[in-house]
């Protein structure tokens, strides 16, 4: 292994330990256990809680007139701007986009049909408190420090490591462990964030990209927590969590290798073919000192705090005007089709079927929430609450609405905000395909707990 100096070392060591301890460590604060990036999200959206859904409206309007002008603007191919890669996008985006802005006008200024801008649907969504307010937070910490993790060998130091784990168990390079932990232990945004940002860097393929946001952007412990108790099973949290962490990997397992995540191009963004050369051990080296020359070598690249703090900002923006507009239209439409019309409920009459053969009570009360989780994670524990009384029902409803992990008013609207490939009828086959592989596990689970 050749000499490195000490500065290069301590470029490696501190923004990547700084990175660790912001994005991945789960520390105790008043209201519970949250990943620090997340409590400084929480902290500013608090402050600016009155004012939120103002500017959040602002930089909708914003994204939309931006890639209205942007259609008419040659983009140049050799040369391209950063402005223009952030608003020139394909004419159904920039209508997502503008139906997103429409939608926040009738929200903050109640105009319209109260089914678009009620406290349920679109108001849920841009609330001081809501997902898109939350998201110009969390958006601005994580989109500023994301190059903590991704610009100073961190990814390829895990990267190396964990190869021989990632790449045959779920088909993965050994770099997207750190997304998944960022998932698992953070929150699923951040892992969509990372994945996305990595992927457009052309370190993930086209079928990567989609695996890794479908398959680990888990809620945080903290929902969890929210989930359980809702239901009045607070004091099963222990076996509870453990049952999410089980089948989630059994369905980590599986996803993979089924349609759709199967049949994904596993080209690049730039259409590269797929080559796994990158990841080939060279003789006599170990797989620790690999791993370390490699990171070692990423950051004696990095020298420049002008150019990490202009990344930074430019992932926020690209974040702020990409993402929230998605989430926004989407989120709405979706909420709006749970709340007012019988979609979902009749959606899911196939999973009585499949309740009643599980041995489930209140089959009949307990299928309609398997499918309208896809609009919003809380939305099957709200329809349960106070309906369903079994206990075996309600754990297998909470357990299943975090597991299914694509729902539009989040997860699912923040993947169609990015260039990951996937569009909303291939993130509604594997919500559905999840539910219907992990029905099983958390059914017979539920039995013995109960």
């Amino acid at each position: 292994m050749k000499k490195y100096t000490a500065s290069t070392w301590l470029v490696f060591l501190i923004p990547s330990i700084i990175g660790v301890l912001l994005f991945m460590i789960p520390l105790p604060f008043a209201a519970g256990w949250k990943v620090p990036i997340a409590k400084l999200a929480d902290l500013l959206s608090g402050s600016l809680e009155p004012i939120i859904p103002q500017l959040m409206m602002y930089l909708i309007i914003a994204s939309a007139l931006g890639s209205v002008f942007y259609l008419f603007v040659k983009k140049d191919p050799n040369r391209p701007s950063f402005f223009t890669n952030l608003f020139k996008v394909t004419p159904f985006w920039t209508i997502t986009r503008i139906v997103g802005a429409i939608f926040a006008i009738m929200v903050v200024y109640k105009l319209g049909p109260e089914a678009i801008w009620s406290e349920n649907t679109g108001g849920l969504l841009l609330a001081g408190d809501g997902l898109v307010s939350f998201l110009f937070s969390i958006f601005f910490f994580a989109g500023l420090l994301l190059p903590l993790l991704l610009n100073f060998g961190l990814l390829e130091f895990f990267g190396t490591l964990m190869v021989k784990i990632m790449r045959p168990l779920f088909k993965l390079p050994g770099r997207s462990s750190i997304d998944a932990l960022a998932s698992w232990i953070g929150d699923g945004t951040i892992g969509v964030l990372l994945t996305s940002k990595q992927y457009e860097e052309g370190h993930y393929t086209q079928r990567e990209a989609a695996i890794i946001s479908t398959t680990f952007s888990v809620v945080s412990i903290t929902f969890t927590l929210v989930i359980i108790d809702k239901v009045g099973l607070g004091n099963y949290f222990l076996p509870f969590y453990a049952t999410v962490l089980f089948t989630g990997l059994i369905l980590a397992l599986i996803m993979p290798r089924i349609y759709p995540l199967r049949s994904i191009k596993n080209t690049y963004i730039d259409d590269r073919e797929y080559s796994t050369e990158n990841e080939k051990l060279p003789a006599g080296t170990s797989v620790f000192k690999l791993g370390l020359t490699s990171a070692l070598d990423t950051a004696s690249k990095q020298r420049s705090v002008v150019k990490t703090v202009r990344a930074g900002m430019q992932n926020v923006l690209d974040m702020w005007f990409g993402v929230a507009p998605v989430v926004m239209a989407f989120g709405t439409v979706a909420l709006v089709m749970a709340e007012y019309t019988s979609v979902f409920r009749i959606l899911g009459k196939p999973f009585e079927y499949i309740l009643n053969f599980l041995q489930i009570p209140e089959a009949a009360e307990a299928a309609q929430t398997m499918v309208v989780g896809f609009a919003d994670m809380f939305l099957p524990v709200i329809l349960a609450e106070g309906v369903i009384t079994s206990p075996i029902t309600l754990f297998t409803i909470a357990a299943v609405s975090v597991i299914q992990l694509i729902y539009m008013s989040e997860v699912g609207g923040l993947i169609l905000g990015t260039k990951i490939p996937l569009n909303i009828f291939d993130l509604l086959i594997i919500f559905l395909l999840r539910t219907i592989i992990a029905l099983p596990i958390i059914a017979g689970i539920a039995h013995l707990l109960f």
